[in-house]
């Protein structure tokens, strides 16, 4: 069955106990989902505890929302409880990967040329903190980015090689995971395989933004289930203006977790060149001992039937990306 309009609940508990006092906190979070043409931030909330004096709300140089926020009074615990809903549409619905603008002719409007247009998306070409420029990287990518070819293609075929020439497998990666080591042991998690994708499109040329997110592993389009857990998630974007079933912007959702196109399962919260950029809940603190221990919780909830699809979701290129579950 497919579901045209539907609503969400999605709450994100982050609970911090420290082995000793924290006299001192600054945090940083990216905690609100983003709005655009297919999804809608109906309501959000951010609930602190220990409350925090005067927390600070601003838009960060990607445009994603965040919040900062200070604890002067000595505290051993700190909990974070986002809370949203979220109405959403399909997205890429009537995506045409062949349909997109050739490898060549993207990575070359990107090329510095003085007195030319800039392009801001060329950041989004660069490597960056945990996105290396990795030679390894570019075997990943083998025959498929020839400057004839349609990069909405040409990324679709590189996330169906990483899905299936890499494990998922969850607690086998850290956060701080180099690249270098998930190509090794081919096997990791969601955000290891947004950067190895991301990687492997800019190694090209071609723009990547990394995505965080949620996912409901039963997606209303209905497939099989996908891989992880209904929440926290991370996926990719590539830089294809023009393409048949792209938003205006230009960017192309692809998640190689799961071998699919984001259509109605996926929430975007925040984008950026690297997990760092849109890290959920980060800081630095005075105190707190020798150690911490962190529990995160995500629930997501299905609330509401908007409007009812006529028929199935037109997307006949996309048969058989799921057909494989690891």
């Amino acid at each position: 069955m497919n579901v045209s309009t539907f609503e969400l609940e999605v709450t994100h508990e982050t609970h911090y106990v420290y082995s000793a006092p924290v006299s001192l906190a600054h945090h940083l979070a990216h905690l609100q989902p983003l709005q655009d043409g297919t999804q809608t931030l109906l309501s959000h909330s951010l609930l602190i505890e220990p409350a925090p004096a005067q927390p600070v709300d601003s838009v960060d140089a990607f445009g994603n929302a965040q919040r900062h926020f200070s604890l002067a009074q000595p505290h051993g615990q700190l909990t974070v409880r986002s809370s949203s809903r979220v109405r959403l549409r399909p997205r890429h619905a009537g995506l045409v990967p062949g349909a997109s603008p050739v490898c060549g002719d993207v990575a070359g409007r990107l090329r510095y040329v003085a007195g030319a247009h800039y392009e801001p998306v060329v950041e989004f070409v660069q490597p960056s903190p945990y996105v290396p420029r990795l030679s390894a990287l570019r075997e990943l990518g083998v025959g498929l980015f020839g400057p004839q070819q349609p990069v909405a293609d040409a990324a679709v075929s590189l996330m169906q090689r990483i899905h299936s020439g890499f494990a998922y497998q969850s607690a086998s990666t850290e956060v701080d995971t180099p690249l270098a080591q998930v190509l090794l042991q081919k096997r990791g998690v969601c955000q290891d395989f947004a950067h190895l994708m991301a990687g492997v499109l800019r190694l090209h040329g071609l723009p990547a933004r990394y995505v965080s997110g949620y996912l409901l592993t039963h997606p209303p389009e209905g497939g099989a289930p996908m891989q992880g857990a209904d929440a926290s998630h991370a996926w990719v974007q590539v830089w294809c203006p023009g393409t048949p079933g792209v938003d205006a912007d230009g960017w192309l959702d692809l998640d190689p977790t799961n071998n699919v196109v984001p259509g109605s399962g996926h929430v975007r919260v925040a984008v950026g060149r690297d997990f760092g950029d849109v890290t959920p809940l980060r800081g630095v603190i005075r105190g707190g001992g020798g150690h911490h221990s962190l529990s995160v919780g995500v629930s997501t909830r299905r609330v509401d039937t908007v409007e009812p699809a006529a028929g199935p979701a037109s997307r006949p290129w996309e048969r058989g990306l799921l057909e494989r579950s690891e």
